[in-house]
């Protein structure tokens, strides 16, 4: 057999394989959900194996029974350095604890923060850290309604059974350290090439997130070409973290007016600033307590952004309340 003939042979079964991938692909029925004004094309497709696969992957934990009565002595009566959640009563604290081990290190149990011989012992930097972030979670639950309304969050929002959670973040320089990184196929921009960190400059530091100038006149028009692509680097993270399309928050013929756009663009809005708020205020501040080979490499803390929460839905977890069964998660 001639090497042409295996190349033809080769490039036929290709074909034949993409064909029979489409036609597989195809056999899935799609869904429609109109989210805007009828006309305009507002609207988001769902494949439906896309949907199961996602409806697998946000089941919800049972939650613990309560253990029995709320009359007991407080958490920081029976057990020694609880500065947190010291007014919770011992048993809830203690099926708080249970929870939490299942919810973020269901290997490691207890120990993945304690020292099994002196429990009260920070000398783990994960206690110190888990500390941290139930200030972090009952701040969310209490602050940011505007964003996560009556459903919050809890602790597998984010770590779904994994220490450390599947999406997050650290600054990413370009060849130099401290130099923008573009025109690199990247996963967090859905594998586009534009700017590959638009975290630190609007999930940070606050910058405006602007595709167009709101006046005509170039001196006081703050928005150019560059700004905007690294704004869309930030859309396409949103877009995907959510599992959806731009038409979810904006009306594709005027992306900047308000009155077009749905309900669900106000929602973003607050989660952005959420997110700001838990970097700068929770997650950068401990950049102390890590181990080196928790840091990003140029020495950042892990960070949070849409995917953190989102894992790919709309809604974290479809929207279903854990929080209503942790109250002291409040």
């Amino acid at each position: 057999m001639t090497f042409n003939t295996r190349l033809a042979m080769a490039g036929t079964a290709g074909i034949v394989a993409a064909i029979l991938f489409a036609l597989w692909t195809l056999q899935w029925p799609q869904e429609g959900i109109q989210r805007g004004f009828r006309g305009t094309g507002m609207a988001e497709i769902y494949n439906t194996y896309d949907l199961s696969r996602a409806a697998v992957a946000n089941i919800l934990p049972d939650a613990i029974p309560p253990l029995g009565d709320d009359s007991g002595p407080k958490a920081s009566e029976a057990y020694k350095n609880v500065q947190v959640l010291g007014n919770v009563p011992v048993t809830e604290f203690v099926r708080l604890m249970a929870s939490v081990t299942a919810w973020v290190a269901p290997d490691a149990g207890c120990e993945y923060c304690h020292n099994a011989d002196a429990m009260e012992s920070d000398r783990k930097y994960t206690k110190v850290v888990a500390r941290r972030m139930f200030q972090m979670v009952r701040h969310i639950n209490a602050d940011w309604k505007a964003h996560v309304a009556e459903t919050g969050v809890t602790c597998y929002t984010c770590h779904r059974g994994q220490p450390v959670p599947k999406a997050i973040w650290f600054r990413q320089s370009g060849p130099f350290v401290g130099s923008p990184g573009k025109n690199l196929a990247s996963a967090v921009t859905a594998l586009t090439s534009l700017p590959y960190d638009p975290f630190t400059p609007f999930l940070q530091q606050g910058n405006d997130i602007r595709v167009e100038g709101s006046v005509p006149l170039t001196g006081a028009n703050l928005s150019s070409i560059k700004q905007t692509e690294w704004t869309y680097g930030l859309m396409m993270h949103i877009s995907d973290a959510l599992g959806v399309n731009c038409t979810y928050c904006h009306n594709t013929r005027q992306f900047g007016d308000w009155s077009q756009s749905t309900p669900q663009r106000g929602t973003a809005w607050y989660g952005i600033r959420m997110v700001r708020d838990i970097n700068t205020a929770y997650l950068n501040p401990l950049q102390g307590a890590f181990p080196a080979e928790r840091l990003g490499r140029e020495g950042d803390a892990p960070k949070a952004n849409c995917a953190t929460c989102h894992n790919g839905v709309y809604k974290p977890l479809f929207g279903a309340n854990m929080v209503a069964d942790y109250p002291e998660l409040k």
